[in-house]
């Protein structure tokens, strides 16, 4: 097969589509040496992602989420007589002969629609169209798949379940050692909660502040601080105001967007990770701080049950005094850290990008060959081992 795979959005954002698209390719890599792979970049990332003998750097002119994208495509494409391309970014090209499968990694645009800029909604937009025109679609849950059926009335065959999994960076190290760095470098409690994710409504910090806020005045009035990961999204002024006014200037530490690196020693040296975020279509930061060992705390609805079993504690979202219970339990309660901690080690190994890998294959084998693949049962009904 000559696979055409979509990563000009790696130049552009690091994070999310960027990361899954950087981790599924290098598995890809070490799985796959006979097929031939063409990894599309943007003009000003020269060096190529992959250095292997049947992976491809090529240069897409189109420019991402922008009116011209369409046209654009559909002539920059044609040369390279793909069997099939791969658009990680939700959206294919609509008028290219090539089959195309794509990933749908949520659909918080159609349920928060407010959020999105002008330009994100423009390119959004065009799910339904997507979803029509799709060989093939590719989602990181259970959750995902049936919020796509059920909204935007996508086939249940032609949607497949492949979970992500965690960078294979993250993992336990020596808490004292990672303790003492975060502590340094952040000016940080030895005691401190960690959230990861963008400062913005559907990740709920402000319930998130009101449960902390709870927490100090009823549960911990002791030196315990809240660490938020990320960068600041829609509305977050809004964060900004709630912390002073709830008091909470001194014990909340908004560390902006950080290194894989420092995160890795944050997640080890936080005595619990909470995620309580309204929506997700998979969920990475937990099952991180489950590969690093560090117990977390999740909403109960979304994907997040899905992703972490029964190895986190679940909250409602909407609850603070739940919330504010369980980062309780999780400071005070060493017999319970301790069952949680190795409960989510043993999670995490059941995500691997090795077998994201594998289950993507097998999608692309079925799209570029559909008369082997109708003798197969569809993928979208085969379950993942251990889940």
């Amino acid at each position: 097969m000559r696979i055409g795979v979509d990563s000009r959005l790696m130049y552009y954002q690091p994070a999310g589509i960027s990361r899954y698209t950087w981790h599924l390719l290098q598995a890809l890599a070490e799985l796959d040496s006979e097929d031939e792979f063409v990894i599309f970049q943007h003009r000003k990332h020269r060096a190529a992602l992959i250095q292997q003998r049947n992976f491809r750097r090529a240069t897409l002119y189109a420019p991402v989420h922008h009116r011209l994208e369409q046209p654009l495509l559909m002539a920059e494409l044609l040369r390279f007589r793909l069997d099939l391309l791969h658009s990680t970014d939700f959206i294919p090209p609509f008028y290219s002969p090539i089959k195309s499968v794509i990933t749908v990694h949520d659909l918080a645009f159609l349920h928060y629609p407010h959020f999105l800029t002008t330009v994100s909604a423009e390119y959004y937009g065009q799910i339904d169209k997507a979803v029509v025109h799709a060989a093939h679609i590719i989602v990181p849950s259970e959750f995902t798949r049936q919020d796509l059926i059920a909204q935007l009335g996508a086939p249940p065959d032609k949607v497949t379940v492949i979970h992500e999994a965690a960078n294979p960076m993250f993992k336990p190290l020596l808490l004292p050692e990672a303790r003492r760095a975060v502590c340094a470098q952040y000016h940080l409690p030895e005691r401190f909660i960690l959230c990861v994710g963008t400062i913005e409504p559907r990740k709920n910090i402000n319930g998130l502040l009101h449960a902390f806020a709870h927490l100090r005045d009823k549960y911990a009035p002791g030196d315990v601080a809240l660490a938020i990961a990320g960068g600041k999204g829609w509305l977050y002024e809004e964060t900004l105001e709630l912390v002073e006014k709830l008091n909470l200037r001194s014990h909340v530490h908004f560390l902006g967007r950080v290194s894989d690196e420092a995160l890795h020693q944050l997640y080890v040296a936080a005595r619990c990770h909470i995620h309580p975020a309204h929506y997700e279509g998979f969920g990475l930061p937990p099952l991180e701080a489950m590969a690093c060992g560090t117990p977390t705390i999740v909403s109960n609805i979304s994907s997040l049950p899905e992703v972490v079993g029964d190895a986190a504690l679940l909250v409602d979202p909407g609850d603070p005094e739940e919330m504010a219970v369980a980062m309780q339990r999780l400071l005070n309660d060493d017999e319970l850290h301790a069952e949680l901690r190795a409960k989510g080690l043993q999670r995490a190994r059941v995500f691997s990008w090795e077998r994201a890998a594998h289950r993507t294959l097998d999608v692309y084998r079925k799209v570029a060959e559909p008369r082997r693949a109708s003798s197969q049962q569809p993928a979208a009904t085969t379950p993942e081992k251990g889940l």
